[in-house]
């Protein structure tokens, strides 16, 4: 059974705390939006999956304890949250896009009810249960289609690979992105050996993407980020594999910052280099990653390490939480629940299965 980041039932949720990892296991009660909206800003919940579902299911848990006056007063109450939702962390694009899909639906099923406000309450209550349902679904999906993918492509029956940040059963409803890609492999009996970088500075890879891999014993070192080139250059890793918070219309991903720099090492290194998101992490509204907006965060998380100063006192800093990598650098391909695309054929694809290209 794999590690659960939410723990939901129809009006209570629980989100696993995950600044406290590997240290201590405590989930802590999400009664409000309020509650939701500070779990995701302070990094207690995070992967732009997870940040979409427990947004939407802490909505969820006040529309299912609260008593609304009229079926226009609950329509509006789920439209405000999700909106506000949206606010705690703007780079990920999979709780906006969840926000405009709701608030869309919401309208149309309020006049389709005709305003009947417990119809309105039962349908918002099963969608938000099928997003965190199908979102197990579709990890397992990318996961197939990444493994066989990964291992047509560099020829091997057993492959090396490197990722990047946490992309797990904790930065999703199960299974995860990246990892589920890496999960499938070791299903196979395929993976040789697993390198996590520690990802500064908060160090989601130490401590949260090394505590699946031990979970579920897969073969996995741990480096610094900065081990990266001469890993690449001595350890023979045939692919990296990496989540992703944002994909645009080109095939520009922003992800965790540090994503970057190992897409530009891969390419010179000649190894293939993957996204792995599901559908709802790509943004075709946005023509290229240029025009994304990239989140910043405290200068403490830098300077601090459980409240322990190891900087200087007074040294200025710059603490983006993600960069963006050019789709030209994404040599291996964008992996979704929908198969495996080339960057530049993504938005195409994804139209054409979607009925958007009509």
């Amino acid at each position: 059974m794999s590690l659960q980041a939410i723990r939901y039932k129809r009006g209570e949720l629980q989100l696993l705390n995950q600044l406290l990892l590997p240290d201590r296991t405590e989930y802590e009660d999400i009664k409000t939006v309020q509650d939701g909206w500070r779990a995701i800003k302070e990094m207690k919940v995070r992967g732009a999956p997870a940040i979409a579902i427990a947004g939407c299911l802490s909505v969820g848990v006040e529309v299912a304890n609260r008593d609304f006056k009229s079926a226009e007063e609950l329509v509006k109450f789920v439209t405000d949250s999700l909106a506000y939702l949206v606010t705690a962390r703007p780079t990920a694009v999979n709780m906006a896009e969840a926000a405009v899909r709701f608030s869309k639906e919401i309208a149309q099923h309020s006049k389709e009810s005709h305003s009947n406000k417990e119809k309105l309450r039962e349908w918002f209550l099963q969608a938000v249960q099928d997003m965190l349902d199908q979102d197990v679904e579709d990890n397992k999906a990318m996961g197939r289609f990444g493994a066989e993918h990964i291992l047509q492509n560099v020829g091997e029956k057993r492959v090396t690979v490197l990722t990047h940040c946490n992309t797990g059963s904790l930065a999703t409803a199960g299974y995860g992105t990246a990892l589920g890609v890496i999960r499938a492999l070791n299903e196979k009996k395929a993976i040789e050996e697993v390198y996590c970088t520690e990802t500064r500075p908060y160090n989601q890879g130490a401590r949260l993407t090394a505590y699946e891999l031990v979970y579920d014993n897969i073969p996995a070192t741990l480096i610094t980020d900065s081990m990266a080139a001469a890993l690449m250059r001595t350890r023979g890793i045939s692919a990296v594999v990496v989540g992703a918070d944002r994909v645009v219309a080109n095939g520009d991903t922003a992800n965790k910052i540090g994503t970057y720099q190992l897409a530009i090492l891969a390419h010179h290194h000649g190894v293939p280099f993957y996204i792995a998101a599901p559908s709802t992490t790509c943004d075709l509204s946005l023509p290229t990653g240029d025009r994304i907006v990239i989140e910043e965060r405290p200068h403490k998380e830098m300077t601090h390490v459980n409240g322990t100063r190891l900087a200087a006192e007074g040294i200025k800093c710059w603490n983006p939480a993600f960069d963006v990598t050019p789709h030209d650098l994404i040599t291996g391909g964008i992996i979704t629940e929908k198969g495996v695309f080339p960057p530049d054929k993504l938005e195409a694809a994804l139209r054409k299965l979607t009925g958007q290209d009509r």
